[in-house]
């Protein structure tokens, strides 16, 4: 394979940091090359510069031996560069035709030739496998079938290298594996394509070479078959990092949080929960799997009473709180590591210290004044026990990376001693280091006899770290496994809405069915 693109000693400064250091990538005809790094390691700014989102300040970039500018994402369409975004860039009432077209000008008078742009959509489906319909109304679609259809956009403005943030971070495990397939049919159609991922396995499994970044500049680039996870992960943190959870053996204890025909409904006043029931034992981690937007945020929101509950109960240790307001909850036993870190977890202007006693002010009063020593005492075992790193502990919590504020967050609602912890996300956007320490934590607070609850989009990390899986679809529990013995075959298409043979959606665990036995 020749060498198609070149982007040479790129440099890019924001103010107060070097965003790209003399960055130098190749990227060769009809090849998959991903490109890995930690969070702030300078790739999704690199990838933005060759879609012409940025700037550089200097270096160069050269298509088939020619130097080309880039000024805008125009200009990157233009020269055959196109860019699938994690977040879709769609209108959902349109049709894939539509979507497609939007923008251009086809046809020689003022009106669009749909029919002429259908055929020829039709077409490219038919030749890259990717099963469309060119009428079909995009928010009818699922989403893994949407973000086909942002890759058909590109196809249709003849891309020769596409570039797709993320991928997989919306699909199910036959969706993921649906689209590697089609990624594999560009390639052999000759042209290139950019993954930037943090999935060490997807890398395994799809691509040719990576380049790893690291503080701004490359580290390295590797033939994938020729370097490992381990290897990978090395180059990418500086540090050997454990990718697998030592999770010790623990007979779980009684049921602690036990929710009965919940029903919650969103903003619009659409039922987002639909008569869920589980229960998640002490010294027990309960993970929830789904695609994004299935309920599983809603879940979290009535369990902490959030969000209203139109129907059903919520009881811990015995207890019906179902209707109690959050501090009634947050008193009667449990905790609540949100989704969102910086919105809602922390309060980004104030101070690490006082970060850490957030829902806990009460404790530390003194008559009419604020026990400060106390306070801070306690801020600084939080921020010993559970690595904190920063400048101290009167640094803004909102100036913590994103690693080290999750750890605040997490070790506050740990300390709390509630008998619940209820748990969304928890690794969202971090580097591997920080989901190795992330993990050490949920796992210590398993053995501690804590219920958890842990929502996340990642199966992996809930394959490592639960004991049980509840697969959520549409509000609704298809089915639980017990994670020892899961396959990813089954949870995958239950977070499809397909419901092994004699799997219940009750909540009761499962034995697990054959790969591929559906009813």
């Amino acid at each position: 394979m020749k060498d198609f693109l070149e982007m040479r000693n790129i440099v890019k400064r924001f103010p107060g940091v070097v965003a790209n250091n003399r960055v130098n990538l190749t990227i060769r005809a009809g090849e998959i090359h991903a490109l890995l790094g930690e969070n702030g390691a300078g790739k999704s700014t690199l990838m933005q510069i060759l879609y012409g989102f940025h700037s550089m300040d200097s270096g160069e970039i050269r298509m088939d031996g020619k130097q080309i500018r880039l000024d805008s994402p125009k200009d990157a369409i233009a020269l055959g560069i196109g860019m699938v975004h994690q977040e879709f860039m769609l209108v959902r009432p349109f049709t894939v035709v539509e979507n497609t077209v939007l923008g251009m000008r086809e046809g020689r008078g003022p009106l669009l030739d749909l029919e002429q742009a259908s055929r020829k959509l039709q077409e490219l489906s038919n030749r890259h496998g990717l099963a469309l319909d060119p009428a079909a109304r995009v928010g009818s679609l699922p989403i893994g079938v949407q973000q086909r259809v942002e890759i058909l956009k590109l196809l249709y403005r003849d891309a020769s290298l596409l570039i797709l943030d993320e991928p997989t971070a919306v699909l199910t495990p036959q969706e993921k594996d649906q689209l590697f397939a089609i990624l594999r049919k560009l390639k052999q159609d000759g042209r290139s394509v950019v993954i930037v991922t943090h999935k060490l396995k997807e890398i395994m499994e799809c691509a040719d070479r990576v380049t790893v970044m690291r503080d701004g500049q490359v580290v390295a680039t590797r033939e994938v078959r020729e370097t490992s996870e381990h290897e990978l992960t090395r180059l990418m943190v500086g540090r050997d990092v454990n990718l697998r959870a030592i999770k010790p053996e623990r007979k779980p204890g009684a049921a602690v949080l036990q929710v009965k025909d919940l029903r919650v409904e969103d903003e619009s006043g659409r039922e987002k929960v639909c008569g869920l029931s589980l229960e998640v034992h002490a010294g027990e981690i309960l993970g929830v799997a789904g695609v994004d937007g299935n309920g599983q945020s809603e879940l979290a929101e009535a369990l902490l009473h959030l969000r209203r509950i139109e129907g059903g109960q919520v009881i811990v240790n015995g207890a019906d709180v179902t209707s109690r307001s959050v501090a009634e909850h947050r008193a009667g036993g449990i905790s609540y590591v949100p989704a969102d870190r910086r919105r809602v977890g922390s309060v980004p202007e104030m101070s690490v210290a006082d970060n850490a006693i957030l829902g806990q002010q009460r404790k530390y009063v003194r008559g009419l004044f604020r026990d400060l020593d106390e306070a801070r005492k306690s801020a600084e075992k939080l921020t010993a026990r559970f690595g904190i790193r920063g400048s101290g502990i009167d640094q803004g919590a909102g100036k913590l990376s994103g690693g080290n504020l999750q750890k605040l967050i997490l070790g506050r609602e740990i300390l709390r001693g509630s008998a619940v912890l209820v748990v969304e996300q928890p690794t969202r956007g971090l580097d591997v280091g920080a989901v190795e320490s992330v993990w050490q934590e949920l796992i210590r607070a398993r053995q501690e006899g804590k219920a958890i609850l842990l929502i996340s989009a990642e199966l992996d990390e809930l394959l490592n770290l639960a004991d049980r899986i509840a697969v959520m679809f549409e509000g609704r529990i298809m089915g639980i496994v017990d994670a020892v013995a899961a396959s990813v075959e089954v949870i995958g298409l239950m977070m499809a809405g397909i419901r092994p043979a004699g799997a219940a959606n009750t909540g009761a665990t499962m034995k697990e069915a054959p790969s591929g036995e559906t009813v």
